[in-house]
This record gives C-alpha cells, sequence and structure tokens, in this order.
C-alpha cells in the first residue's frame, strides 16, 4: 500500500495524488493538466509520488477503449522518460518494469489505429519512454511542432530545421518570409538506414503513417547552414544536447 504522505510531487506533499488520479481517470482530458502540473511539470521534472502513480495510470489505461486511452499513456510517457535521470528514477523503472511493459503493449496497440501524425508521434514518444529508447522518446517534439532550432556545428549561427506542414528544409531567420532562403534538407535513403532511424521509420510504415515516415528519413538525413555552408547530421543536432543521465 502505498502512503502518499511520504511522497513528494512539484507542490509539496503527495497526498491529493489518489484523489487526483480517480479525477483523471473519469475526466481524462480535462484533468490531464493539472495532473501534469503535480506528477511532471513542463514534461521534464518528474518526482517520487510521479513514480509512483505508474501502477495506477496503468491500471486506468488497461480499462480505457483504445480511442479513449490517449491521454493516459500521454500522461505516463514523460514520466518514464524521466525516471533515467535520477536514481529513484531508475529504481522505479525496475519496481514498475511489468506496469511500463503493459504501458507499452497499451501504447503500441493505439498506435495502430488511425490517428493524424501528431497524436501519433506524441503516442510514439511514450512507446519510446516505456521501451527505454532514450532520446528520441523526448525528441520527436519537433516534428509535432514542424520545427526544431539548433547551431550549425561549425560557426555556431542559429538554424531553423523544418520538418513538417511547412515543408522539409533548414533556413536562418524567419522561414515564414519569402526572401528567406529554404535549404531543402537531404533525406537518408530507406535503405540506408539503420538502428534507431530504420525502426523508426519502419514502424511508422507499419503502422500507416507514411508522411511520418518520410519525415524520419530527414530527421536522420542531412541539413545545410545557410550561413557556412556546413552540411550536418540533423539528428545530432537535434539530439546531441539531451544526454540521458543518472546524478
Amino acid at each position: 500500500m502505498t502512503d502518499w504522505s511520504q511522497l513528494e510531487d512539484a507542490f509539496g506533499s503527495a497526498d491529493g495524488i489518489p484523489a487526483l488520479l480517480d479525477r483523471f481517470e473519469a475526466a481524462p482530458s480535462s484533468v490531464w493538466p493539472e495532473l501534469m502540473d503535480r506528477l511532471c511539470p513542463q514534461l521534464d521534472t518528474a518526482f517520487t509520488a510521479s513514480f509512483a502513480a505508474l501502477p495506477r495510470l496503468a491500471e486506468i489505461a488497461s480499462g480505457q477503449e483504445p480511442e479513449r486511452r490517449s491521454w493516459t499513456l500521454l500522461a505516463a510517457g514523460p514520466i518514464v522518460s524521466c525516471a533515467r535521470r535520477s536514481p529513484e528514477g531508475m529504481t522505479a523503472r525496475t519496481t514498475y518494469a511489468a506496469e511500463i511493459e503493459e504501458l507499452a503493449r497499451l501504447t503500441d496497440e493505439c498506435l495502430h489505429a488511425a490517428l493524424d501524425s501528431e497524436t501519433y508521434l506524441l503516442l510514439l514518444q511514450t512507446a519510446l519512454a516505456c521501451e527505454d529508447v532514450a532520446i528520441w522518446d523526448e525528441r520527436l517534439d519537433g516534428m509535432v511542432e514542424g520545427e526544431y532550432e539548433v547551431e550549425c556545428p561549425h560557426c555556431g549561427v542559429e538554424v531553423f530545421l523544418v520538418i513538417g506542414a511547412e515543408g522539409r528544409f533548414s533556413a536562418i531567420g524567419d522561414y515564414a518570409r519569402d526572401d528567406i532562403e529554404k535549404i531543402p534538407l537531404r533525406p537518408t535513403p530507406p535503405q540506408d538506414l539503420d538502428g534507431v532511424a530504420k525502426q523508426l521509420y519502419e514502424r511508422a510504415l507499419r503502422h500507416g503513417q507514411r508522411e511520418v515516415a518520410e519525415g524520419f528519413a530527414h530527421l536522420f538525413g542531412e541539413g545545410e547552414c545557410g550561413d557556412c555552408r556546413t552540411v550536418f547530421p540533423v539528428a545530432t543536432q537535434v539530439a546531441g544536447w539531451l544526454m540521458p543521465t543518472v546524478v
């Protein structure tokens, strides 16, 4: 039996978390922002109560039909991602391994449904978190938003890498302007993808997400700096600052 009074969330004592989880089960979409403010603010910080909530979130998700399950999975995913950043989190991954495995299964079940690309990418991050795929369980956000902002590895200028509805290109400055140069990204041919890039590409294809799959070919392709003309691996610059650590 969890003693919530001995745990902490973003507001301090976690006494109120069980009741909040009950309200979340009844109305996931409306309570989700409040729940995440307590358990995983900014989707990048977790607490002892956050990890303790994973079994309840798995229980809630298992009782929901796939079309109603997204909000629950999108609550669990960021918490699982954060777990690798602290000793308490790493312990939780072991303690709740069965629940995390169930969350992975439930998420994969949802990914097979017909989803819009944004929801698909967000749920894919949860799946990757539960499968312990570091970095990309957090850094697909730019594909959701349609852009990444990185530094050129040679000259340090800020470069926008656009992968989304606006196109697939690199640009310096406000690329909505007609006078801003847009340099097409160079996708890696599907047959040349390997490792996690190949897995993501093929997974998206299996789920009928061709546009997302093609986006992955560009994410793991090359971009060009419009200032110094250095060509660089897109994924390296997107992921370079995010290094999983345990303190």
